[in-house]
Formats: C-alpha cells, sequence, structure tokens
C-alpha cells in the first residue's frame, strides 16, 4: 500500500478511537459485524449498479490506483531520457532513433517516438497523443466516480441500518433492560456509514484524481519532448523547454 494512504488511514482510525477512549466508549462496539456487512456491502453492491460490466471488469485497477503507490517516474528522469534521445537525434538524424526506441519501456513515450521517426505530421501526432491522454483522462475520471459513489451511498446505507435496528427496538418495548444495547447497536451502523465515506472511499476517489493528474502530467511533458525531438531543436534547448514545465519544488528535490 502506498505510505501516504496508509499513513492517512491509520490516523484517521486512531483520532477516532482516541476520542472514544477519551469520552468513555468502549472501541470494541464497532466491532458490530452485521453493521459492517450491510455498509461494507451493500455500499459496494450500489455502486456496482451505477456501473456498466465492462467498467466493473477494470475494478481491480481501480482499486490499486487508489490504494497502491503511483507508478510515475519522476520528470528529471524523463528529461534526461528525452535530452538523450534529442541527442542521438541531432547528431545522426531521427532514423537513428529506431533501434533505440524498443528498447524504450514507456509504451507511450514509445510511440510517440514511434510515429515521428515514420514521418507523421508534427501537428497530427501531437493530436493522437494529446487524444490519448485525454482518454486515459476520462477512464481515470470513471475510476473516481465510482469510489466517491461508495463515499455517497455509505452514510446513507448507514442509516438504513440505523432504522432497520430501531425497528426492532421497538419491537422489545416490553424488554426495557435490552434497549440501551439494542439502540447503541443501531448507532453502530449509522456510524461505520460515514467512518466508511469519509476515511476510507472519497480519500481513495480523492487518490485516483491525484495520481491521474501526476500521470497526465507526465504524458504532457513526454509529448513536448516528442515533437521538440522530431523538429531537430537542440538538447540544450530541450532541456530547458521541459525544465520550465516542471514545477520548481519536484526539479529542486532532483537537484537535492
Amino acid at each position: 500500500m502506498d505510505p501516504a494512504t496508509l499513513i492517512g488511514f491509520v490516523v484517521s482510525m486512531v483520532a477516532l478511537l482516541a476520542f472514544m477512549v477519551m469520552e468513555g466508549s468502549d472501541p470494541t462496539s464497532l466491532l458490530f459485524l452485521p453493521a459492517i456487512i450491510l455498509v461494507l456491502v451493500a455500499t459496494f453492491g450500489a455502486a456496482m449498479s451505477s456501473q456498466t460490466m465492462d467498467d466493473l471488469k477494470k475494478m481491480p485497477g481501480w482499486f490499486t490506483m487508489a490504494l497502491m503507490p503511483a507508478k510515475v517516474p519522476p520528470p528529471t528522469d524523463q528529461i534526461q531520457i528525452l535530452v538523450s534521445l534529442a541527442e542521438k537525434a541531432r547528431k545522426e538524424g531521427l532514423l537513428a532513433l529506431e533501434a533505440q526506441v524498443k528498447q524504450i519501456e514507456d509504451p507511450f513515450l514509445r510511440r510517440g517516438l514511434q510515429m515521428g521517426i515514420d514521418g507523421t505530421d508534427p501537428e497530427e501526432l501531437r493530436a493522437v497523443l494529446e487524444s490519448e491522454i485525454a482518454a486515459k483522462k476520462t477512464e481515470d475520471k470513471v475510476a473516481a466516480k465510482f469510489m466517491n459513489a461508495m463515499g455517497g451511498y455509505a452514510p446513507t446505507i448507514g442509516i438504513v441500518g440505523c432504522i432497520v435496528g430501531l425497528m426492532n427496538v421497538m419491537a422489545n418495548l416490553s424488554n426495557p433492560e435490552s434497549l440501551g444495547p439494542m439502540i447503541a447497536a443501531a448507532f453502530v451502523a449509522t456510524l461505520w456509514g460515514v467512518m466508511a465515506a469519509n476515511f476510507w472511499f472519497l480519500p481513495m476517489g480523492a487518490k485516483i484524481l491525484r495520481v491521474s493528474e501526476l500521470q497526465a502530467a507526465q504524458m504532457e511533458l513526454l509529448v513536448e519532448g516528442i515533437t521538440e525531438i522530431q523538429a531537430g531543436t537542440s538538447p540544450r534547448a530541450v532541456r530547458l523547454k521541459l525544465t520550465s514545465l516542471v514545477p520548481p519544488g519536484a526539479v529542486a528535490k532532483q537537484a537535492a
């Protein structure tokens, strides 16, 4: 799991448990299995019903994107690769990159360079690559929307559990001694709904959007580098232009 995501989850739970202890509540009261099953399973099912089957096949990738570290190489590493390619193209010509392109791991960079080597019109090359970036952003928004949908459904489903619990309370008014624990158990479902939405699902949706932004920015950097290489721009000018597109903090961090 991404350390930042794990730390955030842990801090949120620790804060809740500390609050319950300080208030004199029993933290183990959260371990009410019926409420957990209702909120988590019903929330997941409600969110699933808002998607298509083709979307649901992508769910493992969505959760990977939300929970695992972002696969975004440092921008300075990408700039160095592009500058090296620009140096070779400047000295030996664009066709000299043919053999080197096959060794590039990034499929987006590899496709873009291959299009440039094949003589694709610069404007058409840029349009194709930018369309691919737009398509990725759209797909990532679907993943974030799924997580945000669960964040929206969970509190309401928690209330449903609370209502069901209170119905059980009303059916047992003849037994006053059991009413207190039953009422408390009913409200645990509401707590789980609000907690799951705000501690997990909504942050996971925000994480997906953030990772998508970082990956799109990297792809946009590659587009600029590919077009400059195709145009025969000097390696120094390529470095200066690409560095200007990177946040200063990222450049300073890599330089340190």
